[in-house]
């Protein structure tokens, strides 16, 4: 055996099921902890590669197991329980790629045999590995946790256009490693035309992106540089409109109001630049419409009272008694009609009435309320009485996707919990919808591809649920990447995520997890051979993760880059605030002012 040999050989095959390889340490070896050109090496290490010569080529795998645990099953059997008998000195390793010459692909055309030699993986051999990345796509986030020498490369094709999730337990370092792999691309001077909508529900990328975002937001600040948050409410389709309003209609008043809505919305087509076919307009299409009138309209049409008069033919005919007092659609003002007659007398209830008075009025207090104001209070986008707006649809476009910065933030921070999973599915919906029809074009996703991130998508991207947002994502997942839209996926529950929209995804990033159900949604979700690695995830370090799938070349742990500026939580912070001076009382005069007109600022 040469020396170089007995410097690095470990151990040899027993035993070989498919590319699950079990591994007995040679007892030659003794030390754990062997010293190879000047480097401590240890041995057994979960995570930890290994090398199979054979001939010119050279398999590698992953160890997975270690000790008793990889002894295999029938060496197992045929020592019965007394397994203190057979040495606990074994590993089970997963072939993962293979090398000639100098050159590593991943996945193994040839397997081992019995008998032969497993040597540990030096850091020159990690180097051949990690070479084979194509530097002019890819992106560097850290480096590998065996050697601070080595870059951290993640493939930014296979990244966005496959999918990807960022998975880890709060505190593990999530938001950092979120903030590093999009500034990496963002600050990329080659990728002049990247595109990123990060959609946040909490605001704590702003100021760690700034200097490569542009931040749309509820109640702006604009001395932060800030932009309000406009979301035209007849850009949404018509259940997700209407699950914005308090209570339940009945069936036949739901399709009145959904017929309303499309014939005003075929009204309004006379007002755009460009004119879609009127045959295809429906109460989901994104056509500007005013709900002030709408609301007004139907509110009238409930307070009707008629009189009943005979006709020179001795018939009874219904006439409509005028308004008392006429309302103001655009100020939400509604009309005043007489009360109806007592015992059945003139003037009477309008027998046509659908009896959604109390709905209305939910629907007027809406409208009203400050904190719905980015819906129904969009400036420019809002239509007039007659179904006009200043901007369109293809102005919010721009304003989102074709801006100079490549990070485009949708801080949701400042919407209602009740209505989160609609808005944020809206959001994703109008984005996706907008790059699927315009596929065609320049600015479509196919010629020039667009990254979703989702932060916190266990919050709207429950599994299980049927909402605009699972539907949305879903589509995105199993579609996207025909049309250059690619997900992101940000949680810190994994186990919470749509099981149908992770098995989608091309790439997995887990940081630290502690819930063994959350490790447990992971596994599942990464090749069956590797499920084993879970068991390293709460031993990892703050900032360090796994990085599997298609944007690696091969299973990696990597210890992530320091975001400059670190994203900050969006709760106060008690010991601060409690150290000030108890403000004065007068301030809960105002403080019920506010409540009471439902105006924040």
């Amino acid at each position: 055996m040469s020396e170089e040999k007995f410097q690095t050989v470990i151990g040899h095959v027993k035993s070989v099921n498919g590319s699950r390889i079990s591994v007995k340490l040679s007892d030659e070896f003794r030390s754990s902890m062997p010293i190879v050109d000047g480097v401590v090496y240890r041995i057994g290490q979960i995570g930890a590669f290994v090398r199979i010569p054979l001939g010119y080529a050279h398999l590698y795998g992953i160890i997975t197991q270690a000790g008793a645990e990889a002894i295999p099953d029938k060496i197992k059997e045929s020592f019965e329980l007394n397994l203190s008998s057979i040495s606990s000195r074994w590993l089970t390793i997963v072939l993962v790629g293979e090398r000639i010459g100098n050159k590593f692909e991943r996945g193994v055309i040839q397997y081992p045999a019995p008998d032969d030699e497993v040597h540990l993986v030096t850091l020159n051999d990690l180097k051949i590995i990690y070479s084979e990345i194509k530097k002019e796509s890819s992106i560097i986030v850290g480096h590998i946790s065996a050697s601070e020498s080595l870059p951290a490369h993640v493939d930014l094709d296979k990244l966005v256009a496959r999918h990807s999730a960022i998975v880890g337990s709060t505190g593990s370092g999530k938001s950092n490693a979120v903030s590093i792999i999009l500034e990496a691309i963002a600050s990329n001077q080659k990728y002049k035309s990247s595109r990123i909508i990060l959609i946040d529900p909490h605001g704590e990328y702003n100021e760690t992106l700034k200097k490569y975002c542009k931040v749309f937001k509820v109640n702006s600040d604009k001395k932060k540089g800030e932009y309000e948050l406009h979301i035209p409410f007849w850009a949404l389709p018509f259940n997700e409109l209407f699950n914005v309003f308090p209570g339940v209609l009945k069936e036949s008043a739901l399709d009145h109001i959904r017929l309303e809505i499309q014939k005003r919305k075929i009204e309004g087509i006379k007002n755009l630049k460009k004119k879609p076919n009127e045959l295809s307009v429906t109460s989901d299409s994104p056509i500007p419409f005013s709900i002030k009138k709408l609301w007004y309209d139907l509110d009238d049409f409930e307070k009707r009272v008629f009189n009943k008069i005979k006709n020179a033919d001795s018939q009874y005919e219904l006439q409509l008694v005028s308004a008392l007092e006429k309302g103001d659609a655009q100020k939400l003002i509604p009309s005043k009609h007489n009360s109806p007659g007592i015992g059945g007398g003139n003037p009477n209830l309008n027998k046509d009435a659908f009896g959604i008075l109390s709905y209305l009025n939910g629907m007027r207090n809406k409208l009203l309320d400050e904190r719905y104001k980015f819906l129904f209070n969009t400036e420019n986008y809002d239509p007039d009485l007659k179904n006009k707006t200043t901007l369109d649809l293809n102005d919010l476009l721009i304003d989102w996707l074709s801006h100079d910065k490549p990070i485009t933030i949708l801080d949701l921070s400042g919407i209602p919990s009740e209505i989160m999973v609609s808005i944020s599915g809206t959001l994703i919906k109008i984005i996706y919808d907008a790059l699927f029809w315009g596929q065609d074009l320049d600015v479509g996703g196919r010629k020039q591809p667009l990254l979703i991130a989702l932060e916190e998508a266990h919050n709207y991207l429950k599994s299980g649920e049927n909402s605009i947002a699972s539907r949305t994502v879903q589509a995105i997942s199993k579609e996207g990447r025909k049309y250059g839209v690619g997900l992101l996926l940000i949680s810190q529950r994994p186990s919470e995520l749509d099981e149908t929209v992770l098995s989608q995804l091309g790439t997995l990033i887990s940081l630290r997890l502690t819930n063994s159900k959350d490790r447990g949604h992971v596994g599942s979700a990464i090749q069956d051979d590797l499920n084993d690695l879970v068991n390293l995830l709460p031993g990892l370090r703050t900032g360090e993760g796994l990085i599997m799938g298609e944007a690696v070349k091969i299973p990696s742990r990597v210890k992530f880059d320091k975001i400059a500026f670190a994203p900050k939580s969006s709760d106060p912070l008690v010991s601060e605030r409690w150290i000030l001076e108890k403000p004065e009382d007068k301030l809960y005069d105002e403080l019920l002012l506010k409540w009471r007109n439902r105006k924040i600022h």
